[in-house]
């Protein structure tokens, strides 16, 4: 019983089997389905290696989420050069709730406006980027994934030239509240008030104002590589001694989670104005340079991801079948129609081999000699 039970399952998974195997002496080999096997193989594994560099590859992934985090602090990263001596400008944080920022964590440091050879060189480089920013903007994915980091190269000062630094490098960094908020750097130190803060612009002549300045870089959150500031690399430069620069940022909260960084940080676009301060001409205001910010509620998640290797495999499998189906299918169509033709070709000749003895007798019968009409 149990020997008939085997058999019948044996049977059973036999009559299952969805690749019967043909003998070998019903197999016949031929030059054109050699050469479609190799056309065949050779495209399997041009295609399977380049889904192997699809595979390695990676996307960008940008998700967008109501920004819940309201108690944090926002960090401001400063580096301006403006073209006036130390002593003459002071730079603060006034926010929205009139709150006045302490501006210890900004250093004050003596340079020369002009950029050395090499500086030059690396401000070109800056701005022809964001320029191509602007036009590709696939361009920042790129960035994102090799996380490129860059800073202006330090510029050597002669200690006889000490005396002839007439600029001032405003860097450093600020904590302020995630609110709207105004930075600025205009005439005199500020000082705190009670209705807000001021500024002893009054010690300060007229002829000293000049607000040219250079942004090196200006960033909103943790400084992380991969990130392009807009108005890294901007320089401005104004022959007016009252001028205003106005800056309007928009920052959008960032979690970027690559495989080569993850944090949180900030992004912002800005739009720019500028105009002469001119009372008699009713262009009133205070000649500086200003920047008024404001967040974003959205929060933007920018997530690097991989084809999982599942998928890699499927479509490796895609590929492998169907070239193997496709070929074979016309591999079969092109021996059909061949066949067709060659039959086609040997039933003319049959044809005209059959009709051709006919023509011969007929000939032969109408072109009797004359000589054997003269013996009949």
């Amino acid at each position: 019983m149990r020997r008939l039970t085997k058999k019948k399952a044996l049977t059973l998974v036999k009559e299952l089997d969805a690749f019967p195997k043909v003998p070998e002496s019903y197999v016949e080999s031929t030059a054109s389905g050699g050469t479609v096997s190799l056309i065949a193989f050779t495209l399997m594994a041009v295609l399977a290696f380049l889904e192997f560099f699809v595979y390695r590859n990676t996307w960008m992934r940008y998700e967008y989420e109501v920004d819940k985090d309201f108690s944090s602090k926002l960090k401001i990263n400063v580096d301006i050069t403006v073209a006036m001596r130390c002593q003459y400008i002071g730079a603060d944080v006034l926010d929205l709730a009139e709150t006045m920022v302490a501006s210890d964590g900004l250093k004050y440091e003596p340079v020369n406006f002009e950029l050395s050879p090499q500086q030059r060189l690396w401000q070109m480089t800056l701005l022809h980027i964001q320029e191509r920013l602007r036009v590709e903007h696939s361009l920042q994915d790129v960035l994102f994934k090799t996380a490129i980091k860059g800073a202006l190269p330090a510029q050597l000062q002669s200690e006889d030239s000490s005396t002839s630094l007439s600029a001032c490098r405003i860097h450093g960094h600020l904590y302020v509240n995630k609110v709207a908020g105004n930075f600025h750097i205009t005439v005199g130190k500020s000082i705190p008030h009670p209705r807000g803060h001021a500024h002893l612009a009054a010690l300060v002549s007229h002829d000293t104002y000049n607000f040219s300045h250079r942004i090196d870089h200006l960033s909103f959150g943790e400084e992380i590589p991969g990130i392009i500031n807009p108005l890294d690399g901007t320089e401005k430069v104004t022959a007016d001694s009252n001028h205003m620069f106005q800056y309007f940022v928009t920052i959008v909260p960032t979690k970027l989670n690559t495989y080569q960084v993850s944090a949180d940080t900030h992004q912002y676009s800005v739009t720019e104005r500028e105009r002469v301060i001119n009372h008699a001409a009713g262009s009133h205001g205070v000649s500086g340079i200003f920047m008024k910010y404001d967040i974003s509620s959205l929060m933007v998640k920018v997530t690097e991801q991989h084809m999982p290797l599942w998928q890699f495999l499927v479509r490796l499998c895609g590929i492998i079948g169907g070239i193997f189906s496709t070929t074979g299918m016309l591999h079969s169509m092109v021996g059909f129609l061949v066949d067709v033709v060659c039959c086609r070709f040997q039933m003319g000749i049959y044809r005209h081999l059959k009709e051709a003895p006919l023509d011969v007798q007929e000939n032969s019968e109408t072109s009797v000699p004359p000589e054997n009409y003269s013996q009949e």
